[in-house]
């Protein structure tokens, strides 16, 4: 287990990952630098003792982690399951801005950028699907041996939530818990689909998902800024300019790594070539899983109902966030804070 974190934000130390960051880098307007400076503004408004830092693998991949405690909280707090939150498909840490603090107050909260992502490093994914989901996978158990974890509560959105199935099915001893929100992947590809449907998801699937981003260079930004205006709306009270949508576009304007690897675990317009439906059954018997979803979303609930029906009688709680889209974390911070909460403290009675 890591030693006490009692590190004050304004004082943690990095060094960055061995990697190349610039994709066309006199076009797109971003660098490693910009991103560490716009996820500084963010990371600079937690209030509880944070530890940033790149927790470096065997294999020298780095993954960007934050771990955060209260010190003003209990000792035997500590001594708590720790929950661990993986972000989802284009994100990063700094996303959770609105969930870190209340969390932390009653367990250690960490949140890594997952491999390819974000801080983390960028190193090629294959282009087979099972290949590159174990890589992330891989990644995922090597950073928990690196930080020293012997159990955790894992929480994943979307991407992230079929990452920690994953991991969950592989390594049953190391998570206590499981709670999914939003999880992309679970249901199989819709069918059928028009002539017109099939051709453009063959087009589209020559490209990555975020190429546009890059493509649009020095336009990148604003392009982010006008279509992902939603979540400058969803943090507009903690930031009154464009922080949030800055910090998208650097997340994602660097050389594309695990979103090859998202490509190449993709069909279909983004629907999972091995969904996760296939494969609960597998999950523990005795591991509870909570599953989160939006009112408004477009991943359809029904998938939570359907693991609930596979994995009777283990126990499996779906649950309906109202007004909310797939950004439950941001949307409706409160109620998901409280859910999780409630999701972590049935672990630890």
């Amino acid at each position: 287990m890591d030693p006490a974190i009692t590190v004050p934000v304004q004082s943690y130390h990095e060094t960055e990952p061995d990697s190349s960051w610039a994709w066309w880098p006199s076009w797109c307007q971003t660098s490693a630098s910009l991103l560490k400076s716009t996820e500084d503004k963010i990371i600079a408004c937690i209030k509880n003792d944070v530890l940033a830092r790149f927790v470096t693998l065997p294999n020298q991949d780095k993954i960007w982690t934050l771990t955060l405690t209260d010190k003003k909280i209990p000792e035997d707090v500590e001594t708590k399951t720790p929950l661990v939150m993986v972000h989802g498909f284009g994100g990063g840490v700094g996303l959770w801005i609105r969930n870190l603090d209340a969390l932390s107050r009653s367990r250690p909260v960490y949140a890594f950028d997952l491999l390819g992502f974000g801080r983390s490093s960028r190193p090629p994914f294959p282009a087979d699907a099972a290949l590159a989901e174990e890589q992330f996978v891989n990644s995922m158990e090597l950073w928990r041996q690196s930080v020293g974890l012997e159990k955790m509560i894992l929480l994943g959105h979307s991407l992230g939530g079929y990452l920690a199935t994953s991991y969950a099915i592989q390594h049953p001893s190391r998570v206590t818990s499981l709670i999914l929100v939003d999880p992309w992947g679970f249901q199989p590809a819709r069918t059928p689909r028009p002539r017109w449907a099939k051709a453009a998801t063959a087009v589209l699937c020559l490209f990555n998902p975020l190429a546009v981003i890059r493509a649009a260079g020095p336009w990148g930004p604003g392009l982010v800024n006008r279509f992902r205006a939603d979540f400058s709306r969803r943090f507009e009270d903690l930031f009154d300019d464009d922080t949030i949508s800055q910090y998208i576009y650097h997340c994602n304007a660097q050389t594309p790594s695990g979103e090859v690897g998202f490509r190449a675990m993709s069909e279909s317009l983004g629907w999972a070539k091995s969904p996760m439906l296939q494969r609960v059954h597998r999950l523990s018997p005795s591991m509870p899983v909570t599953m989160l979803y939006g009112e408004r979303s477009w991943v359809d609930s029904a998938s939570g109902d359907a693991v609930a029906r596979i994995r009777q009688p283990s126990a499996t709680t779906v649950l309906l966030v109202n007004d909310a889209s797939h950004h439950i974390y941001a949307d409706r911070p409160e109620e998901f804070n409280r859910a999780v909460e409630n999701a972590c403290n049935r672990v630890d009675l």
